[in-house]
């Protein structure tokens, strides 16, 4: 695995699933395509060039709190992995933080022209899962998608995250970063739930 390899995984009936620390100027073009469809609309990045998501990425690579990855499945490009400390992101003035949480944000490619991907979802969130809470040793993860994305927030709770709080994260507006107010669906998944063994 090279220096840019995170995470590597063999899932069942799925494929080698790989988490690699993204490049905003090499992969800009690939996560343009995604963040510009509609269906990524809650990502928040519709009607950007594909030189300003690079901006965002590079500005991001700059943080020590916050982190952008590529999810690969044999190879190919499947989705954009972010992950946050918390404590250093709006979301800690809607819970309270705990010693171990991460924070994640996760965007699915679009399938493929047959449509259908069963067990895509479930087994790319395992391996993310893997990732967060035992390569990188955490006890629990928080996701905030927006609560308008019943599709996303179907999914984390189908692969075990329960639900918090609906919250309101409040909006930043702050040089070279403004992010609007967010009605948000908190949901945590704990390592000992992800992982019982």
């Amino acid at each position: 695995m090279s220096d840019t390899y995170v995470h590597e995984q063999e899932v069942d009936g799925f494929g080698t699933v790989r988490v690699r620390t993204l490049d905003a100027k090499a992969d800009a073009e690939v996560l343009h395509g995604w963040v510009s469809e509609e269906r990524a609309v809650f990502w928040g990045m519709n009607g950007l060039t594909r030189d300003q998501v690079a901006e965002i990425y590079a500005h991001m690579d700059t943080l020590d709190t916050h982190h952008a990855y590529l999810l690969e499945k044999d190879g190919e490009p499947v989705g954009l992995l972010q992950t946050y400390e918390p404590e250093a992101d709006r979301v800690s003035e809607c819970y309270s933080v705990e010693p171990g949480d991460i924070g994640v944000h996760l965007l699915l490619a679009p399938a493929g022209a047959d449509g259908g991907r069963p067990g895509w979802s479930s087994a790319l969130l395992g391996a993310v899962a893997s990732y967060v809470l035992l390569g990188l040793d955490r006890k629990r993860v928080v996701v905030d998608p927006d609560v308008r994305n019943v599709k996303a927030v179907a999914r984390f709770l189908r692969q075990g995250f329960v639900a918090g709080e609906r919250v309101v994260l409040p909006e930043i507006d702050i040089p070279d970063v403004y992010l609007p107010e967010k009605h948000a669906q908190l949901a945590f998944l704990a390592r000992e739930v992800a992982f019982p063994a």
